[in-house]
């Protein structure tokens, strides 16, 4: 019997009738003490048990150190101090991504956490500029024109024009985050047990996992189990079989290499992401740091040959190349009898859009929507996992189209993206777009309309038409008004803070 087989215990409790009140979270990093933070709010107030095991000498990935805005409401939640977490944290502001070589080398654009334009008369504003015929669309965008500039202002919550609303999000050292999260839970009652987990028992009856024995000898017993082992998936794939779907035809890179560098430079208030031979880099700022990585298809590079690609883009590195492997895909299923799957342990998306840890966000959300008070029913587990398949599924299509559409025939991989079939769904999007601008959007989604524009423009996606009622509006009208709308933005990010001045102002960072 290895390790980690179910073994039955006859004697044990079933547990379909009770509540639920005791809740053993099996891994620390980022989803298990998100979990572990989010969970202790949850039961504020009321006698509940929460117990999280891990294991120091088991490494954590760490390295989804770029987030999408969603992050800010997951610490408002928790009562959370923004600049506090920032100065702990060692973050720096996040404005969008700068895509770099992914339509064809030299190119380069921005998705921004932001509108482009505003609707006139009831229709998206990327109709007027396709009237005119114009590429010019990142000029209508606050955010994108605060990014090239190097400036960050944190949007007014009652903006006096729709052009000034925007939303952003961070760069972190996921690490100290996850320490972060941890003060705050401990602070509230989190019981955190050092240890590996040598044995899972399962009741004999009903499958349910009952205990957690560790190879100091101790038993963690439970109601319900969260899953944040990573990517081997301890309790949802090697005690119950959960499965995992390989999405590898659509997405190819399978591996990464990882190294941190010296701050070189302003740390700029967005994500870098550029295109290389068999996948891309992405360059992340922090205060006094930079994380680096290339994601890859190992069908076409090497280990080897992709550290040497990082390496030689990356001066005065701090450590040594750490590689990951990973295949790209959900869970089957995240809620399988009492464990709960967070994290990597319920999927993976490769990080091209920073979906790691809003996908933690989502999961902790569906799990206190859908929290088992009373006792466990199928149908609450069916439907979360039917809302886990169906975001990763829109996740998917979007990470797809950045590939898809690309115009690059340099190199083997870049041909197999340009030429690979992709999901029926996505097909439907790209040619509703392409011919009358329409973006589609299957709720819930991530990404919103803006977010599928930028990166439709931005891969030199035009449409064949644009929506006729645009032709109500008098073409030296709309002349005008572009100008104007224009100017204001520029003005605007023109008065706005260097990035660097605001942190250094606002949220230095301490140790």
């Amino acid at each position: 019997m290895s390790a980690f087989s179910p073994s039955r215990n006859s004697g044990a409790q079933k547990m379909n009738n009770n509540n639920v009140n005791s809740v053993v979270i099996v891994g620390g990093g980022t989803a298990g003490w998100m979990a572990a933070a989010s969970l202790a709010r949850y039961f504020e107030g009321r006698s509940a048990s929460i117990t999280l095991v891990e294991s120091e000498t088991i490494g954590t990935v760490g390295v989804g150190e770029a987030t999408i805005p969603s992050i800010r409401d997951f610490n408002a939640s928790l009562g959370i101090d923004e600049l506090e977490f920032i100065r702990a944290t060692g973050a720096t502001f996040k404005l969008g991504i700068e895509f770099v070589d992914w339509r064809q080398p030299g190119e380069h654009f921005f998705h921004p956490f932001a509108d482009f334009g505003q609707p006139v008369n009831g229709v998206a504003f990327h109709h007027y500029l396709n009237r005119l015929n114009t590429d010019n669309l990142e000029d209508y965008c606050f955010a994108i024109q605060l990014a090239r500039r190097g400036r960050f202002a944190q949007p007014h919550s009652d903006p006096p024009t729709p052009l000034a609303a925007y939303g952003y999000a961070y760069h972190f050292d996921a690490g100290r985050y996850a320490q972060f999260l941890r003060d705050y839970a401990e602070r509230k009652g989190v019981k955190r047990i050092e240890g590996k987990i040598a044995h899972v028992t399962q009741n004999a009856d009903s499958g349910f996992v009952e205990s957690l024995q560790l190879d100091s000898g101790e038993t963690v017993e439970g109601q319900l189990f969260i899953d944040c082992s990573g990517f081997r998936g301890l309790l949802i794939e090697q005690t119950l079989g959960a499965g995992h779907e390989d999405w590898r035809r659509w997405l190819p890179c399978d591996s990464a290499v990882a190294v941190q560098a010296e701050r070189m430079d302003e740390p700029t208030p967005y994500t870098r992401c550029t295109a290389l031979e068999a996948g891309w880099q992405w360059r992340i700022p922090l205060q006094t740091r930079t994380g680096n990585g290339y994601v890859f298809s190992s069908d076409f590079c090497s280990a080897e040959r992709a550290s040497e690609a990082l390496l030689e883009r990356v001066p005065s590195p701090l450590s040594e190349p750490k590689h990951f492997r990973f295949i790209a895909g959900p869970r089957k299923s995240v809620w399988e009898k009492n464990c709960f799957a967070l994290g990597l342990a319920s999927g993976f998306l490769e990080p091209l859009e920073s979906t790691s840890i809003s996908l933690i966000q989502t999961g902790i959300s569906k799990l206190l929507s859908f929290f088992p008070e009373s006792g466990f029913n199928q149908h609450d587990r069916d439907e979360v996992n039917r809302q886990h398949w169906h975001e990763f599924e829109r996740i998917r299509d979007f990470l797809v189209l950045h590939y898809k559409a690309t115009q690059r025939d340099d190199t083997e991989f870049w041909r197999y993206c340009r030429n690979m079939p992709v999901p029926d769904s996505l097909v439907h999007k790209m040619a509703l777009f392409a011919h009358r601008g329409h973006i589609v959007q299957h709720e819930p989604e991530a990404f919103e309309p803006d977010s599928w524009l930028a990166v439709y423009w931005g891969m030199g996606i035009r449409p064949d038409h644009y929506d006729p009622r645009a032709d109500k509006v008098p073409s030296e009208v709309l002349q005008k008004e572009l100008e104007k709308m224009r100017g204001m933005i520029t003005q605007a990010s023109e008065q706005a803070m260097s990035h660097k001045d605001f942190i250094a102002r606002h949220c230095s960072e301490k140790r």
